[in-house]
């Protein structure tokens, strides 16, 4: 779950930077966003981080989990901020893999205790 977490924290931060304009017509080419593309991406962001809260603090505890979570906050930034400078085409994609991986990170255990039921193996 600490990986969701981290996925979830990277997400967030990528998808409230291409809110901006400055960062959206950097990564995608287009002048600005529109109102509705904005306002998505910034309800997106705020969901996937309140999602990586959940992660760290269902990992963690209330107390050691909203320390961790600053740190993903932190951890999720820097890449962020350093793609943008050097490589600001790629954030798109990468998001749509950090949202695919963190949704599958969150399946994950579900899905593997069901096929393994079904299947009759044992761990």
């Amino acid at each position: 779950m600490i990986a969701v977490a981290g996925g979830f924290a990277w997400a967030g931060m990528a998808a409230l930077s291409l809110a901006m304009d400055r960062h959206h017509a950097q990564a995608t080419g287009r002048s600005e966003p529109t109102r509705m593309r904005r306002t998505g991406l910034r309800t997106a962001g705020a969901f996937m981080l309140i999602a990586s809260l959940g992660s760290s603090v269902l990992t963690y505890g209330w107390g050691v989990g909203t320390a961790a979570w600053c740190g993903w906050l932190t951890a999720g930034a820097l890449p962020v901020a350093l793609l943008l400078t050097y490589a600001p085409r790629a954030v798109p994609g990468l998001l749509a893999l950090a949202i695919l991986g963190a949704a599958v990170g969150v399946a994950w255990p579900h899905l593997h205790a069901d096929v393994l039921e079904t299947w009759n193996w044992r761990i």
